[in-house]
């Protein structure tokens, strides 16, 4: 089936233009070219020989060489290799996990004398807004 540009831009930045399986670089231009540097396909996290649909939220980005040698196992499974358990995060994801973290950090300010409050509700929210961009998955 052949796929739009913009289907295939919203599946690669799911995870950032990572494979979903080992975390490698893929190159967005090197879509389907099987033995390029990065190359790519779109790859079911459950198989359609298990039953697994083009909907979206089954759908991750490759390195072409883990789709194939993952077959019809499951993701987790695929993963476990390389010692994840699930995919990158999204950008969105990672949006969320730093407003979570600043929220945390910002509670700071009670653990500190009056005077030093707001500077401490800025540090903490800050440090919390990094620590929850930059946290990864399991």
């Amino acid at each position: 089936m052949k796929r739009e540009e913009a289907q295939l831009r919203a599946i690669y930045d799911r995870t950032e233009g990572q494979c979903h399986i080992c975390r490698k670089r893929l190159s967005f231009r090197n879509y389907g070219l099987f033995g390029k540097r990065g190359a790519w396909e779109i790859e079911h996290s459950i198989a359609q020989a298990r039953g697994g649909t083009d909907h979206g939220n089954n759908l991750f980005a490759a390195h072409i060489s883990c789709n194939r040698s993952k077959r019809d196992c499951s993701s987790r499974t695929a993963r476990r290799q390389y010692g994840y358990q699930c995919a990158p995060y999204s950008p969105r994801k990672k949006k969320r996990n730093a407003a979570i973290g600043a929220g945390i950090g910002s509670l700071a300010m009670f653990l500190v004398p009056p005077q030093f409050k707001l500077a401490a509700a800025l540090v903490g929210a800050a440090t919390g807004a990094i620590a929850g961009y930059k946290k990864k998955p399991r």
